[in-house]
């Protein structure tokens, strides 16, 4: 009977659901359409793409920055380390020629036979002679100790050498890693960046490429800033060479990690602009601004360094009238710009 049975019809199943379910979505998606929900994402506008392009290149800056305190405590812990291995080396050759020192003494000692210092007086066809040569042999065993103890005192310098070493060697990976994981921050932001701008046309990037006050590269008089309500005067010599740096580079590129002398991020140009002075600045923004007496904003004078946002991620050189040669940002090269585009953090007289 069981196979003769009529199969039951798949109400909830096959063609017939299919059919159902099609029916019921189309009309679920026309009562979207007609309620205005459930649309695309709409197309950002060229102001909300230049904002979070904006965004972007200053978390981009601020990672730049840490990216190149890890690359200079790198470098430092590799030096270091280099030195550390240097003179253990040194310590070793001396130890191996201490050593052969002792293995020659040991030698000789085993070929004399070792006889009973009494017996070799009574052997003696010279006694005196032979009482001569052995307070000799006594000098020489007390030198023979000292030189034992000189080998101890080397093997012991030579662990703690490599003792320092290891630790230099864990502080360098660790600075390595650092470095890593900022570079991968830092890319990932500026291709970010770069994929929001290929939405804008040329004319929607200009605001981003351009910016306020595009100087030329001529120079003003080094111990003046430039043409405005009036000059102002650098505070020393220095300051002024930092200035007439900076002028001289107006127009290069900004590049990510670069000091110069063709291209900079933003510290990398006030390291350079000052090292060009004779002055040795830190790498980075955030401990740029602690190399020198602060300022307040009412007190600045060409040559000072203007720093921005509050982690001081962005640095500027002052040039007096209420504007600062900076490296903005990929997209635009070493300017002119006021001090009042960004958010002001403080500033900081080097010399």
């Amino acid at each position: 009977m069981a196979a003769h049975r009529k199969p039951r019809q798949r109400l909830l199943g096959g063609g017939r659901v299919r059919t159902a379910a099609t029916v019921a979505l189309a009309g679920a998606a026309a009562a979207t359409v007609l309620d205005g929900t459930g649309h695309a994402e709409p197309r950002p506008t060229p102001e909300q793409v230049r904002a979070k392009v904006g965004e972007l290149y200053q978390e981009a800056e601020a990672a730049t920055e840490k990216y190149n305190g890890a690359k200079e405590q790198a470098e430092a812990a590799e030096q270091r380390l280099e030195s550390l291995q240097d003179r253990a080396a040194r310590k070793e050759d001396r130890l191996y020629s201490a050593r052969q020192a002792l293995g020659s003494a040991a030698a000789a000692q085993y070929r004399s036979g070792g006889l009973d210092p009494a017996l070799h007086l009574a052997l003696s066809a010279d006694p005196d002679r032979y009482l001569e040569g052995a307070e000799f042999v006594e000098r020489a065993g007390s030198r023979q100790a000292a030189a034992v103890a000189r080998v101890r005192e080397q093997l012991r310098e030579i662990e703690q050498l490599r003792g320092a070493a290891r630790i230099e060697l864990a502080a360098l990976k660790s600075r390595q890693a650092e470095l890593k994981r900022h570079r991968a921050t830092v890319t990932g932001k500026l291709g970010t960046a770069r994929r929001l701008l290929s939405r804008l046309t040329p004319e929607e990037r200009a605001p981003l490429a351009g910016g306020t006050g595009h100087a030329t590269r001529t120079s003003p008089d080094v111990r003046e800033a430039p043409a405005a309500p009036g000059p102002v005067r650098a505070p020393n010599s220095r300051a002024a060479a930092a200035v007439s740096y900076a002028y001289r580079k107006l127009g290069s590129p900004y590049v990510w990690g670069a000091t110069g002398p063709d291209a900079f991020d933003c510290s990398g140009l006030v390291q350079a602009a000052y090292r060009s002075a004779g002055v040795s600045l830190p790498r980075t923004s955030y401990a740029q601004i602690g190399a020198g007496r602060r300022v307040s904003r009412s007190q600045l004078l060409p040559g000072d360094l203007v720093f921005f946002y509050s982690g001081v991620s962005h640095v500027g050189l002052y040039v007096g009238n209420g504007r600062m040669i900076h490296a903005p940002r990929p997209s635009a090269p070493v300017r002119v710009a006021p001090i009042s585009e960004m958010p002001f953090a403080g500033a900081t007289r080097v010399v």
